[in-house]
C-alpha cells in the first residue's frame, strides 16, 4: 500500500487567524502524555468518531450543554432551565418524574442559557473560550513543576489540530519560555498544518488504530490512509514520535493487526519512532458520552481484565522479538534505556 498520499479534500492551513479556541478541560500535574510532570490541555472537536473514545464531549467543535441526570433537584423545587428555554420558544429540554434528564439535540439550537440557569450541577457546559494568553496563564503556574520533573505542556483533545493556529501561536509561546512541549494527535489533517506546528513541537503522539482501512473506517468513521501519511511524513521529519495502539475487543485485538502494524513500523518507518505504546479498552467516556445523549455503542464491552493484560503482554513480546520498542502502558521507560 502507498502511505505517501496526500489528501487535499480537508481543511486548508490557509484560514482566518485564531487567538482563541474551545477547552473541554484542562488537567494539571498529570504525568501519562508526555514526559515529567504536565499540564494537558483538550481541545474540542474531532474528525473521528471512535466507537471507544474516551473524551466524546470533545467530538464537536463548539460548547455543548451536558446533562447529569442524577444531579437535577426537580422542576418543582427548581425549573428555571424550563423557564428560559421556553422564553426561547424551544422545549429541548425532556423531563422525566419532575427532572431534567436529556435535550432533544433536535430541538435545541445551543444557546446555553439553560446552563447558566442550573445550581444543581444537572446541566454541564462542555467547553470553554480560550484565548491564547488565558491558556498561557493556566500553563505558566505550574513553571515550577516542569523545571523539576522535565514536564511540560501537552496539546491533547478530540483533534487539537482542528484549531491549529491557536495552537501554533500557544506552542510558540511555550517554546519561548523554554517549556516542553507535547502534541497529542490521530494526524487526520492537512499534511501542510503538520509543517506549521512541528517547528514549535518537541514531542509528537499518535495511534495506530487498526491497519485495514476498511475496519478503520467502520469504528472510526474515517479510513486510515491520511493518518499513516503522516505518521510517515513526522518520520521523515525526524521528529520525536510514541505511538499508542489501543487494543479494543472485537476491532484489532489479533495478531494480525499486530503484525500488519509491525511490518509498517519495521518497513515505512524504519523503526525509528521511540516508543510504541499498547493500551488497555477502558470505556471511560461512557458517562459524558451518556450526558450528550451519544449512542453507547462499544460502551457495554466487557473483557477479562486479567486475560486481556495477558493478550497485550503477548502482543508487546511479539513486536519486541522483532526489535521493536514496545511496551504496555504509557510509561516511557523504554526511552531511557
Amino acid at each position: 500500500m502507498n502511505y505517501n498520499i496526500i489528501i487535499d479534500n480537508i481543511d486548508s492551513p490557509v484560514e482566518s487567524s485564531e487567538n482563541h479556541a474551545y477547552m473541554a478541560n484542562i488537567q494539571r500535574f498529570t504525568i501519562h502524555d508526555g514526559p515529567g510532570i504536565r499540564t494537558e490541555l483538550f481541545l474540542k472537536g474531532c474528525p473521528l468518531r471512535c466507537e471507544w473514545c474516551s473524551n466524546p464531549e470533545c467530538y464537536e467543535r463548539f460548547p455543548q450543554v451536558g446533562v447529569f441526570a442524577k444531579k437535577c433537584i426537580g422542576v418543582e423545587k427548581c425549573g428555571y432551565c424550563l423557564k428560559v428555554c421556553a422564553k426561547q420558544d424551544r422545549k429541548a429540554l425532556e423531563v422525566v418524574d419532575g427532572k431534567i434528564i436529556r435535550i432533544n439535540r433536535d430541538v435545541c439550537d445551543n444557546c446555553l442559557l439553560c446552563e447558566q440557569e442550573c445550581t444543581s450541577g444537572n446541566l454541564t457546559l462542555w467547553g470553554k473560550k480560550m484565548t491564547v494568553e488565558d491558556a498561557m496563564e493556566v500553563v505558566r503556574r505550574d513553571r515550577a513543576f516542569y523545571d523539576r520533573s522535565g514536564g511540560g505542556v501537552t496539546l491533547s483533545g478530540g483533534e487539537p489540530l482542528l484549531q491549529w493556529r491557536f495552537c501554533k501561536d500557544l506552542l510558540k509561546l511555550c517554546k519561548a519560555e523554554g517549556i516542553n512541549t507535547c502534541l497529542e494527535s490521530a494526524l487526520h489533517v492537512n499534511p501542510k498544518i503538520l509543517d506549521e506546528v512541528a517547528p514549535y513541537i518537541d514531542l509528537f503522539i499518535t495511534d495506530i488504530k487498526q491497519m485495514d482501512s476498511g475496519i478503520h473506517k467502520k469504528f472510526t468513521g474515517v479510513g486510515n490512509e491520511l493518518i499513516l501519511s503522516n505518521i510517515k511524513k513526522l518520520v521523515d521529519m525526524e521528529m520525536p514520535l510514541i505511538i499508542r495502539m489501543p487494543i479494543i475487543p472485537g476491532f484489532n485485538d489479533n495478531t494480525e493487526h499486530i503484525d500488519n502494524a509491525s511490518d509498517f513500523i519495521l518497513n515505512n518507518l524504519n523503526n525509528k519512532p521511540k516508543l510504541i505504546q499498547m493500551l488497555r479498552y477502558r470505556p471511560l467516556g461512557e458517562e459524558k458520552a451518556k450526558t450528550l445523549g451519544l449512542p453507547e455503542l462499544m460502551m457495554n464491552t466487557e473483557v477479562d481484565r486479567e486475560e486481556f493484560e495477558k493478550l497485550i503482554i503477548g502482543f508487546v513480546k511479539r513486536m519486541n522479538d522483532k526489535g521493536i520498542p514496545a511496551i504496555a502502558g504509557t510509561s516511557e521507560k523504554k526511552e531511557s534505556q
